[in-house]
């Protein structure tokens, strides 16, 4: 066991387990587990805030747990991006003096109220009417405007610009409106999640200096959104800071006098810092494993996403299993047979009832899109001290 550390916003706990497999020992609780390195993310914290030459935000759409914002809190991060007035009571209870950037660009009138009764800085929009009913409602003095465009710019594992974003001659004429009306102009997109490469920036922020000067308006700010890629299979490579060197790059050709830089990592913030214990509630003749945990519960992405190898077998003592892998359909608990993993899982041929399937890289979306269908779907979290297997 190791103590927490004294002075550290980690968790409530006192005393934590190091490692996954000393949770397995020592866990008597039912059901799947997520577990919870507050070092792994307070580590990510500082490596975004090192390495992007602007202001970092969270994306807390990707992990609202109150330990993960606590522990982004301690890591220096003070500015969140929030979606909806549920995010921002969150955010306010947790960090009460953050800075809020609401940057879901579609809004009810009430939705609007609330972002102004929680105080937020910085709005996005990416249509004539949703500017209007802000401009009716919230003081242009000190309120920033970011216009959110959208580009046919691939690479990501899914694109963002189905539903949001105004095209560069919509962003023009709306950039001139914000200008126009008093608020402080912005400029904001996001390359769609999982983007790999860092001219999927270049272009974006290309296309962003071609607008605000086409619409002879000067940007504060551009917010060059999130998509940074979290480590989804063992072999991949970290690109972070690639990435970051491009955008800078990128920015200092295109502006003549570039405006200050904002970024929204979501997935790539937390990915690392949780890992799903799940265990094998049986494993049939055919080969086939059933898990305590499924797509109605913390695995839902991965219909989305594909299965990541990133996975892990350890017996109740918390040894490895050595099996060979064999290919295997993968349930989860509920009576619905659609609640199976996609695809062929590789897994130990020795795996057996009762043993540990450690899914890594779960601390975005796992947690948030659960549900409670069937019974099942309620994740408990546990400290660790780190994820090492």
């Amino acid at each position: 066991m190791k103590l927490r550390q004294k002075g550290t916003a980690v968790t409530h706990h006192d005393i934590i387990p190091a490692t996954p497999a000393e949770a397995l020992r020592t866990d008597r609780g039912e059901g799947p587990v997520l577990l919870f390195a507050p070092n792994v993310l307070q580590a990510m914290a500082r490596r975004f805030q090192d390495g992007f030459d602007g202001l970092v935000t969270y994306a807390v759409k990707a992990n609202d747990a109150e330990d993960v914002i606590t522990n982004l809190s301690s890591a220096g991060i003070r500015a969140f991006d929030v979606a909806s007035p549920a995010e921002m009571a969150a955010v306010r209870r947790i960090v009460p003096d953050a800075v809020l950037h609401y940057n879901n660009p579609v809004r009810t009138v009430r939705e609007i109220e609330a972002g102004m009764a929680a105080g937020v800085a910085s709005w996005a929009v990416d249509s004539q009417a949703e500017f209007a009913k802000i401009a009716a409602r919230v003081p242009a003095e000190g309120t920033e405007i970011a216009v959110r465009f959208k580009l046919p710019v691939p690479g990501a594992a899914y694109d963002f610009g189905e539903k949001f974003g105004a095209t560069p001659q919509e962003a023009g004429e709306l950039l001139r409106a914000v200008a126009a009306a008093g608020f402080i102009p912005a400029m904001t997109f996001h390359p769609g999640t999982q983007c790999p490469d860092g001219a999927a920036w270049a272009a974006y922020i290309e296309a962003a200096a071609r607008i605000a000067d086409a619409a002879g308006v000067r940007l504060a700010r551009l917010n060059v959104g999130g998509g940074f890629p979290a480590r989804r299979m063992d072999a991949d490579a970290a690109a972070l800071e690639a990435i970051f060197d491009t955008i800078g790059a990128s920015l200092h050709a295109a502006f003549a006098t570039p405006p200050a830089l904002v970024c929204e990592p979501g997935r790539a913030m937390v990915a690392e810092c949780q890992a799903l214990l799940s265990r094998v509630k049986a494993v049939r003749a055919s080969g086939a494993v059933f898990l305590d945990d499924g797509v109605y519960g913390g695995l839902a992405e991965h219909l989305v996403m594909g299965v990541s190898d990133r996975i892990r077998v350890l017996d109740p003592a918390g040894r490895p299993r050595s099996g060979a892998p064999v290919p295997r359909t993968v349930f989860g608990p509920s009576c619905d047979s659609l609640d199976r993993l996609p695809g062929d899982v590789p897994l130990p041929a020795d795996t057996a009832e009762g043993d540990a399937v450690i899914f890594l890289g779960m601390g975005a979306y796992g947690l948030v899109t659960s549900t409670r269908f069937n019974g099942y779907g309620a994740l408990r979290q546990l400290t660790v001290h780190d994820l090492t297997m």
